[in-house]
């Protein structure tokens, strides 16, 4: 058995990436920061197929957080615009793989014509038995214990929930993610090291891979290099 084959055994159930960079790989070409999310938008796509295609059960990816609003107006419309251009396509092309799309953070403050696209999305992709692609768009990992703390309240308040029974099981099902593995690998390209508010809750025993490489540079090969650090680690748990 090769080395490659011996890490793919390992290979971690589920994957988180924050894609990060695109505004500065622009900057570096003397180009509009719209053009380092387009390019960014691209390289997104390739990373997905390739996980799919090795077989990565889960992946989450940070698409747009909750502190994104606080861009310039013209940046934020460009990533709008682009996040339709990939849902028309996934309508369109992308029902073609065997991936499950869902939508992890508050859409409802994206225009409505996007929250229909992303209900159809989600519609169309909820019977395929392939990887499940979770994009975080206006997704922040404090609002998201914020909410499912308050809809756990509701519960015990409504008496759906005795207080006594809640664990951190239990809690874990209120989040996004509820009912999926909480992700083994988290990957961040851009030279950056630190979480900026993603799946904060399900990070707990992650293993952190960082790369100096900007999201749109970010290869296959690179992907397949964080899989190698992951496979060489020892996940203890807390333990000895």
């Amino acid at each position: 058995m090769g080395e490659q084959e011996k890490n793919r055994s390992v290979l971690p159930v589920h994957v988180g990436i924050i894609m990060d960079g695109n505004g500065r790989w622009a900057k570096k070409r003397f180009l509009p920061r719209p053009a380092g999310h387009r390019a960014g938008a691209q390289n997104f796509r390739t990373i997905t197929r390739y996980c799919s295609k090795i077989g990565i059960k889960y992946l989450t990816v940070y698409a747009f957080s909750t502190e994104n609003w606080t861009r310039p107006k013209d940046e934020v419309g460009a990533l709008l615009r682009l996040f339709k251009e990939y849902l028309e396509e996934a309508l369109r092309d992308f029902m073609d793989e065997n991936i499950r799309v869902r939508f992890i953070g508050d859409v409802s403050a994206f225009p409505p014509e996007l929250q229909v696209l992303i209900h159809e999305v989600e519609e169309a992709s909820a019977q395929k038995t392939g990887m499940v692609l979770n994009l975080a768009m206006n997704y922040g990992g404090r609002a998201e214990i914020v909410r499912a703390a308050r809809r756990l309240s509701e519960d015990v308040a409504a008496g759906r929930r005795d207080p006594e029974d809640v664990t951190e099981e239990v809690f874990s099902q209120y989040l996004y993610t509820g009912g999926q593995p909480d992700p083994d690998l988290i990957i961040r390209p851009s030279g950056e090291e630190r979480l900026s508010n993603f799946l904060l809750w399900q990070s707990a025993y992650a293993e952190f891979v960082y790369f100096d490489i900007l999201w749109p540079d970010f290869t296959t090969k690179d992907l397949d290099h964080a899989l190698e650090i992951y496979a060489s680690r020892q996940r203890r748990f807390g333990g000895v």
